[in-house]
């Protein structure tokens, strides 16, 4: 069963969701533990169990209906279409969330800010999860030219880590260049209109903006540098208290297993997945569609475990640019006991 409701309507701030503005709360404390490798997690989803779950462009609903593992839940699943990290935080502040789909940056947001929103799953892709796009009319040809331009910058999103790494690769820093604080949802207008003069954009996001301004001369840097930068990194958050609750907590596993059956059936049967999202969702022709997914690469499920050192990174590279006020643990981030599903789905 599912259905998708406007609760994302009631987290659309008029104003930038900055880490630093998170912080007045509460911070972490020595107890902040999200790392459980004990006890097994709940089997049984009794009737009537019910789980809100973020999505983004309506990428995850589609996945889950087009390849049939919705149908298999024996949770009611309702999905919130939001746009951007920092918006799917405050609906787990609110306690309107049970599980969403994020990248690699919002779980660190929610562990500074003192949320125990714990991963619960992971999607390594071979490929990364952005692409620099330059404004129309802009020729840049490797990461190094990026110093003295405009960059986009979405802090508490996946957008963060990927323009610091950027930066850190071609030896600048952040005062080589001059990041401009926006929303993900404002990214492409932005380098559209030449507010910026780079945006790291997704998909379908990126393919739109080339194919709709290519007379304008939009393009972007160089697939070769695109490569320099770490790997599509995609995870799945639940809050505490849904994990707390044993009915929940069910869901959750179930979902979990039934959430990486779709990605591999979307990888399956390409041409089903094209034209249930790329063409019937996102209103792209199929062949384009199809460019998308195969520009994704290879998934990979790894075991939450195995992801620490690469988390640890991650918040580090953050930590060194001023954006965190103290090193965090990584290791507090993951709820290890959904290792043995994720094992349990090996190929």
């Amino acid at each position: 069963m599912t259905h998708t409701n406007e609760l994302s309507n009631c987290f659309r701030p008029g104003r930038r969701a900055s880490l630093k503005a998170l912080l007045v709360l509460p911070l972490l404390v020595s107890s902040f533990g999200f790392v459980r490798a004990q006890g097994a997690l709940p089997t049984q989803v009794p009737g009537g169990t019910k789980l809100v779950v973020a999505d983004q462009n309506e990428a995850l609903q589609t996945l889950m209906q087009a390849s049939g593992a919705q149908a298999k839940l024996s949770s009611a699943v309702s999905y919130a279409n939001f746009l951007g990290g920092p918006a799917i935080l405050e609906a787990f502040r609110a306690g309107a969330l049970d599980l969403a789909t994020v990248g690699n940056t919002p779980p660190i947001q929610a562990h500074a800010a003192g949320e125990q929103i714990p991963i619960v799953a992971a999607r390594v892709s071979s490929e990364t999860d952005y692409f620099l796009a330059l404004r129309p009319g802009l020729k840049l040809s490797s990461l190094e030219e990026l110093k003295g331009r405009s960059i986009a910058y979405g802090e508490g999103t996946g957008r963060q880590p990927f323009v610091l790494n950027a930066l850190k690769l071609a030896g600048l820093t952040r005062k080589d260049v001059k990041l401009v604080p926006l929303r993900a949802a404002d990214f492409p207008d932005a380098v559209r209109t030449g507010q910026v003069d780079v945006a790291a954009l997704n998909e379908p996001h990126f393919s739109r903006y080339l194919a709709d301004f290519a007379d304008r001369g939009a393009s972007a840097l160089p697939k070769e540098q695109n490569d320099r930068l770490p790997k599509s990194l995609t995870y799945l958050y639940a809050s505490k208290r849904a994990l707390d609750d044993p009915a929940k907590a069910a869901a959750i596993r179930e979902f979990v297993a039934a959430w990486i059956d779709a990605n591999r059936w979307s990888h399956r049967n390409v041409d089903a997945w094209v034209d249930a999202y790329y063409v019937k969702r996102q209103n792209l022709r199929h062949a384009d569609g199809r460019k998308i997914v195969e520009s994704e690469g290879a998934f990979e499920f790894p075991l939450l475990a195995s992801l620490i050192a690469k988390q640890q990174s991650l918040i580090d590279v953050i930590h060194e640019a001023g954006d965190l006020p103290k090193r965090l643990d990584a290791r507090q981030e993951f709820d290890l006991r959904f290792d043995d599903v994720i094992a349990g789905k090996t190929n």
